[in-house]
């Protein structure tokens, strides 16, 4: 089926919505996309003619299993491409994720399959985000943001909620990355941040909204 890049922005957006809040209403997708009302519904009848989402006027809507498995295929090539970025080109995880919004319009199957062979099938991006496979099965792990980790046991950092460029600087910073061994030492019970201690660094104390966008296993 071919589809233009508006369009496959729009099921990727819907896909992310849907697994937050089961269906997906209209003013919602019109946040996530950063246009007009107007515009959401005529983008909405053109993926309902395609049989891509369930649709009634006025209603929240769902996507159908063809348009979650389009959506789990455009998550898998920008994920596949981040991880290229970053593991093969050597750049850093806060400049990728623009570069992999452009690649993952690109339709061409026998790319993605070699560009999966040549990174040996790697299940997880840059940020932690599991790459779903060829047939869309995703790998989960058990994991929990640092605030609801317990205290002074060793963590692994294993995916960061919020990727915004903001939050990846704030991240280098205290020099946190995938990977990062840490130990949750106390919780402030006045606004809810946390101190931590990283291996071969002095503890530091980060906010509540930072320490829940970091999600780490035991």
């Amino acid at each position: 089926m071919k589809l233009s890049t508006s369009e496959e922005n729009y099921i990727k957006a819907i896909f992310k919505l849907q697994d937050l809040h089961n269906t997906v209403p209209a003013t919602l997708l019109a946040a996530e996309v950063k246009t007009k009302a107007a515009s959401v519904t005529d983008m909405l009848k053109k993926l309902y003619s395609k049989k891509i989402i369930h649709y009634k006027p006025y209603k929240n809507f769902t996507l159908t299993n063809a348009g979650k498995k389009i959506a789990l295929d455009i998550i898998r090539k920008h994920r596949l491409w981040e991880y290229f970025l970053v593991h093969k080109l050597g750049m850093n995880w806060d400049e990728v994720h623009p570069i992999a919004e452009e690649m993952e319009h690109v339709n061409n199957p026998l790319l993605i399959q070699k560009l999966d062979e040549y990174l040996e099938h790697p299940c997880f991006d840059p940020h932690g985000d599991p790459i779903p496979d060829k047939n869309g099965n995703i790998r989960m792990v058990e994991q929990s943001d640092i605030c609801s980790s317990p205290i002074k046991k060793t963590l692994t950092v294993s995916s960061i909620k919020d990727q915004s460029i903001t939050m990846m600087d704030l991240l280098k910073h205290y020099q946190i990355k995938i990977g990062t061994k840490l130990k949750l030492v106390r919780k402030f019970d006045f606004d809810g941040s946390v101190e931590i201690k990283i291996e071969k660094l002095a503890p530091t104390i980060i906010s509540n909204q930072v320490a829940k966008n970091i999600f780490c296993t035991q």
